[in-house]
């Protein structure tokens, strides 16, 4: 697994390199900044990023939907101070595939590192609860009607492969998100464009959203 660390704070970046690399993660490499990750990803081809939020210039959410723009299967953890939802909910938007705080141990970092090869979403604790809770907030029909509103870049990623005949787990595979994740961000888009099923969500899709 070749793992690509970006965080600007050196001393925490060489720790946890160390600390993989005592696991037997061998091929690991560091970037200092958002820039700096985009480059190397695109250079090296990581297949796991574990990303920082906060630093300076290119921040860890743009960094993210850049490395995701151009490589989709890459899978980035976000590994940070900040346990805010509105960091989370970004982060997910942006493409990441978990989302840790940096107070977990190394055994859980670990861990979490094992579980990706078994298709497993990493999220802190109650995090993955409160991603699927924002999900359910921010989807919910308005009051009084009104247009149909505007899909967002993930809706939009998953109805199209939804439209190919895939299946919710073959989805989640695809974009590194579980199957549970999935089925939320379905209902939820059922439930803001006032839908009823699958079906209508693949005719609505073909002959509106995948125009």
């Amino acid at each position: 697994m070749r793992i690509l660390i970006v965080d600007d704070h050196p001393i925490y970046a060489e720790g946890l390199r160390n600390l993989l690399r005592s696991r037997d993660y061998r091929d690991v490499e560091v970037a200092r900044g958002g820039e700096a990750a985009v480059e190397l990803a695109r250079a090296w081809g990581p297949e796991v990023v574990l990303m920082d939020i906060s630093m300076p210039g290119m921040d860890g959410i743009q960094a993210t939907r850049l490395i995701k723009a151009e490589s989709p299967e890459v899978q980035i953890i976000i590994l940070t101070s900040l346990g805010d939802s509105e960091s989370l909910i970004e982060a997910v938007r942006a493409g990441a595939s978990g989302y840790l705080v940096k107070t977990l141990g190394g055994d859980e970092l670990i861990a979490c590192l094992e579980g990706l090869r078994d298709g497993k979403n990493p999220f802190s604790a109650g995090l993955e609860d409160e991603l699927l809770s924002e999900l359910r907030r921010s989807s919910a029909p308005r009051a009084g009607g009104g247009p149909t509103p505007e899909l967002s870049p993930r809706a939009r990623e998953i109805l199209g492969l939804l439209a190919e005949g895939l299946t919710y787990k073959e989805i989640g595979a695809r974009l590194f998100l579980s199957e549970r994740t999935i089925k939320y961000h379905i209902e939820q888009i059922k439930r803001s464009l006032g839908l009823e099923s699958k079906a209508e969500l693949v005719d609505f899709w073909r002959h509106e959203g995948g125009a």
